[in-house]
């Protein structure tokens, strides 16, 4: 009898053991899945950022060309006036020399050729140098258009994936919300606030 009374305790008392190591079981389970949602969600928002990031950057891309274009332009414009402005004085200057180059008085005819001369070197340097800035001004306006246009490819990619990250960010925090329990009619209002 004793040996029957000594089985059935320790049957009792395994069960209770058993179902014990069952509970713990389960309470360590869900502790591990809030962890592992906490995990995704955190890396869900991280993806967010770091593509709010990338608009950002596509968004400064665009500025900065829109910047280098219209820096390109006003240099362009001044760039003209300049060179009208050499022009017309070699145009005036020329034909005055031309006029004094064919004077009867030899001294003043020769001085006035070599005077000439010097006008047209110094029309060559004064172009060569406003050709030169319009060159600037125009690389200028090319890297800009290029980083527009890299800009908005950027910034398109970057909203395709932030749709994808905003999809997976929601269910995240869907799951992370069914695991801890939390009231979804609460989440939906605090989302409506915002």
């Amino acid at each position: 009898m004793k040996t029957i009374l000594n089985l059935r305790t320790f049957a009792i008392v395994s069960l209770f053991l058993f179902a014990t190591i069952l509970v713990t079981a389960q309470v360590d389970q869900k502790a591990a899945n809030l962890k592992k949602a906490e995990t995704s969600l955190a890396a869900a928002n991280a993806k967010v950022d770091a593509i709010n990031r990338k608009i950002a950057v596509a968004d400064s891309l665009v500025t900065a060309g829109n910047q280098l274009i219209a820096d390109s332009k006003a240099e362009t414009k001044a760039v003209d006036a300049e060179m009208k402005k050499v022009d017309k004085e070699f145009a005036s200057q020329q034909k005055l020399l031309t006029k004094q180059s064919t004077s009867k008085d030899k001294e003043e005819a020769t001085k006035a050729k070599a005077d000439l001369k010097a006008l047209n070197t110094q029309n060559k340097a004064d172009n060569k140098a406003l050709t030169t800035r319009l060159s600037a001004a125009t690389k200028k306006a090319t890297t800009g258009n290029a980083d527009i246009t890299k800009g908005k490819a950027a910034k398109a990619s970057a909203k395709d994936a932030m749709k994808l990250a905003k999809e997976s960010l929601d269910a995240a925090q869907k799951k992370y919300d069914a695991l801890n329990g939390t009231d979804e009619k609460a989440a939906s209002k605090t989302k409506k606030k915002k």
